[in-house]
């Protein structure tokens, strides 16, 4: 059942605007601005209806705030008031929402428009994921990986939980397409991304392929320690595969892997964590790949010797 988020102050409209939309929706009601915000925050709902007329924060200010947020910024909103100003609809409508309701409130034409929204929501964000799945492996692209990397890093410094990166690399791959040619190494690409994705099978897991030979993984609310094992796994697996490698170069196909466990700090960047990340692969691969190279919480490298 697609969920929608109410937010209004007054609990005599949000009760109406339920009873409207019950036993087609599950519907939250939160009566704040800021109530609203960190539960649209969730990223779970597929439309927000809005009150205009808020006290601290009206919905024009929630608006911008929403559009502001990758988690919140595509979710639709259809804002709802009083004010037949044609400057307030336009106002709305250029910050962002979708449609304007105006009270008092007609069942009929809230759930038209409600029905719409979502129809159209849903339809935009199954093309969304379609275009953003790699037709080679079937794993997300990086257009997919660029969308989420920053998302999952704001959740885990909401929630001041672990956040990992992780960079893999398939070991001399470019003798391999010379050697077998480039269908066999497309092979080689989709059985290394089919292995390591049998091994990420949690909600908050993300796997994708970053560029050429290379993928990206994304984790939330694990221990260094136990990622690392877990690489050392999956770095096991893909070796296990026994895809015959050029012999004067190595036996088996096998991939270098660094990664960088860390809680987000205050004034934190995404961007220098992913390069410690890629620093650690480049470990790896300078000491001898098929090998994983982890940086701790306290930047404590974690290694296979």
């Amino acid at each position: 059942m697609e969920k929608i988020l109410i937010v209004d102050d007054s609990a005599v409209q949000a009760e109406q605007l339920s009873a409207i939309l019950a036993g087609e929706y599950n519907v939250t009601a939160a009566q704040t601005a800021a109530e609203g915000l960190r539960e649209a925050g969730s990223g779970d709902y597929s439309l927000i209806l809005m009150d205009v007329v808020m006290p601290e924060m009206d919905g024009f200010t929630l608006l911008k705030k929403l559009q502001e947020q990758p988690v919140t910024k595509n979710i639709p909103v259809i804002l709802i008031t009083g004010l037949s100003d044609v400057e307030y609809e336009q106002r709305g409508l250029m910050l962002g929402a979708v449609d304007y309701i105006t009270k008092p409130l007609r069942p009929p034409v809230v759930k038209a428009r409600v029905h719409t929204h979502i129809k159209l929501y849903n339809y935009r964000r199954e093309f969304e994921e379609h275009s953003m799945l790699d037709p080679l492996t079937g794993i997300a692209n990086r257009r997919k990986y660029d969308r989420s990397c920053i998302a999952k890093w704001y959740d885990a410094a909401r929630m001041q939980v672990t956040f990992s990166v992780c960079m893999l690399d398939i070991d001399h791959f470019k003798a391999y397409n010379n050697m077998y040619g480039h269908p066999a190494g497309d092979q080689v690409l989709s059985a290394v991304a089919k292995t390591v994705s049998s091994y990420l099978q949690r909600s908050t897991d993300f796997f994708a392929r970053y560029s050429g030979e290379e993928f990206v993984a994304l984790f939330l609310g694990e221990r260094s320690e136990k990622l690392y094992e877990h690489m050392r796994k999956i770095r096991q697996a893909v070796e296990n595969l026994h895809i015959p490698h050029d012999p004067s170069i190595s036996e088996w196909v096998t991939v270098s892997i660094g990664g960088v466990t860390v809680v987000p700090p205050a004034e934190g960047s995404y961007a220098l964590y992913l390069k410690i990340a890629d620093a650690m692969l480049y470990d790896a691969k300078k000491n001898g790949r098929n090998r994983v190279v982890w940086a701790d919480e306290r930047m404590r490298q974690l290694k296979e010797k």
